[in-house]
This record gives C-alpha cells, sequence and structure tokens, in this order.
C-alpha cells in the first residue's frame, strides 16, 4: 500500500470516527434530530404536531392529540382552564414539561380544590391573539371554567400573514434532519454567521390592505367570553427590554388602555417585580421566570 494512499485511508477513517461520534452525541445528549414539529394550518398558519414526546437539550416537551402542551383531556378532569398564547407560555424546548407555568399551576389546583384541574397550553411560537382566537373557533373551549390569555406588547399588530413558513422557517420544522452534524450547521451555526438585522418599519402592517390594525384576536376573545358566559383575563408579559426600561412600550400601553376601556381583567407582569435574572434572552422566561409566572397566575384562581 502505498504511503500517501495509506495517509488518506486513515485520514477518511478518522473523520468517519468523529462524523459518528458527534452524532451519537448530539442525538443522545444534545437531542439533535428529536426536535417538536409543525404543521401549516388553514385556520391559524401553523401549529405543534399533535401526540409528540420529544427530548431536546435534556429537556421533555409533549403535546397531546390537540396539539397542546399538557396532559390528555381526560373525563376525569373536573376542571378546565384554558391557557392560550404564544411561545412565552408555551416555553419552548428550553423549557421542561414539568417546569412551564402551566403544569405547575395544574398541579397546584389540583391539590387546591381536591379535585382534577388542568390547565391547557394552547401556544405555538410567534401566535398573536388572533391565532389563538382561531384555534378557539376551530376546536372549541373544551368545556372549560375560565380563559386566559398571555400576551406580549408586540401582539398588539401581530396579525396573520399566512406567510409559508411551516419546513422553511427553522423555528417551525415540519421533519427531522437526516443527520444531527448538518441541523447543527443548518439550524444554528450558519444562521448566527450570516444573521442580518431586519428592517422591522412595515413588520405589522397588513400586506393586503398596508392598514396597520390592532389585533382582532384581542376584541374577538371579550366577545366570545361575554357571549359564553367564561371569565376571562389577559396577562400582559414584559419583555426583557421593558423590564429594564421600568415601563411598557407604546404597544404595551395600547393593550393596557384597550383592557380599561372595555373592562376586561387584565395582569400586568411588570407590577410582580421580574428581573433580568428571569429571562433566558429578550422575551424567553428561564425556569425561574417560569416559577414566577406560575405564583402571578395561581392567585387568580
Amino acid at each position: 500500500m502505498k504511503p500517501l494512499f495509506k495517509r488518506l485511508l486513515i485520514a477518511v477513517g478518522t473523520l468517519l470516527i468523529l462524523f459518528i461520534a458527534a452524532e451519537i452525541i448530539l442525538r443522545k445528549v444534545w437531542g439533535f434530530c428529536d426536535a417538536p414539529l409543525y404543521r401549516a394550518d388553514n385556520h391559524f398558519e401553523y401549529i405543534l404536531k399533535p401526540n409528540q414526546l420529544c427530548y431536546r437539550f435534556g429537556k421533555k416537551s409533549y403535546y397531546n392529540s390537540y396539539s397542546q402542551r399538557n396532559d390528555e383531556i381526560t373525563p376525569q378532569d373536573s376542571i378546565i382552564i384554558d391557557g392560550f398564547g404564544d411561545s412565552v407560555i408555551n416555553g419552548g424546548v428550553l423549557s421542561d414539561q414539568d417546569s412551564i407555568a402551566t403544569t405547575k399551576l395544574s398541579k397546584y389546583l389540583t391539590a387546591k380544590y381536591g379535585k382534577k384541574v388542568l390547565v391547557l397550553n394552547i401556544a405555538a411560537g410567534s401566535w398573536g391573539p388572533d391565532n389563538c382566537y382561531a384555534y378557539l373557533q376551530q376546536y372549541g373551549n373544551f368545556h372549560c371554567k375560565s380563559m386566559f390569555l398571555v400576551v406580549s406588547s408586540h401582539d398588539s399588530f401581530d396579525d396573520m400573514t399566512f406567510e409559508p413558513t411551516v419546513g422553511k422557517d427553522p423555528e417551525h420544522p415540519d421533519k427531522q434532519y437526516t443527520f444531527a452534524t448538518w441541523e447543527l450547521i443548518d439550524r444554528y451555526v450558519i444562521p448566527r454567521i450570516f444573521k442580518k438585522k431586519g428592517d422591522t418599519t412595515n413588520l405589522f402592517i397588513n400586506k393586503q390592505t398596508g392598514d396597520i390594525p390592532f389585533n382582532s384576536g384581542f376584541r374577538d376573545f371579550f366577545r366570545y367570553s361575554a357571549a359564553n358566559h367564561i371569565p376571562l383575563f389577559f396577562y400582559l408579559h414584559a419583555e426583557r427590554g421593558e423590564v429594564k426600561m421600568g415601563r411598557y412600550n407604546n404597544q404595551g400601553q395600547m393593550i393596557i388602555d384597550t383592557c380599561n376601556y372595555y373592562h376586561i381583567p387584565l395582569i400586568k407582569e411588570m407590577d410582580y417585580h421580574l428581573t433580568l435574572a428571569d429571562y433566558r434572552d429578550n422575551i424567553h422566561l428561564n425556569d425561574k421566570g417560569q416559577e414566577k409566572m406560575f405564583e402571578i397566575l395561581r392567585n387568580q384562581f
């Protein structure tokens, strides 16, 4: 065997061994190729696929047959509370199923009332109030005793656009990657290398009308709860930047003003002294923050 060919063979063999080792570590330790998957929907743009159990970054994510991040609904659930929102209440893959506020709230209320209480986590990343209301229209309220909607300031004008995102946006995959190493490169390395600061000037403009409408989901939830005699409150989450400022931004103030005008009960998270240590990024709460959200919510029931 010629020395050059031998060295080439050794190099190829070494790379193959490293590739296999990387695949095993990324899959078994970090949960690559086991991300929660999405499907497109004609009613509310997209949603997590039903009946998923994923382990990623050491955290468990479970979605039941209604794509809710909570236990399956059963006849034993004496009280059901509908919780709606986006990735803030959903928690994402960096929050374990047992660490999110709704799971904690279900356990707390079950113990408090001595009967099975299930708090539904009906949410998906970047959903606005209109996405949530479209889900409510499609699936009903599950005979809930009350409902609440978790929103942030940016939800004021975050209307549905139905632009294709499932399978195109790395945050909304519709199938698992074949190789964990390629998922690491394609989903995490490349976007960070080529990340661009987008122009958000027209972020909330309705592309069909050119208008900037206040999200219709706020009004629709209010009317639905009144018509069906279901208690409702809104929960205004504070983004990290707002915590730094010590106040909600102009869009958040619009939500506050709207709730005051229609006499909609509103929880302002800013009133409960969250700190920067409660966040894992500019928007999402870490486990400590989810615990604080639970403590805030539990006083409403």
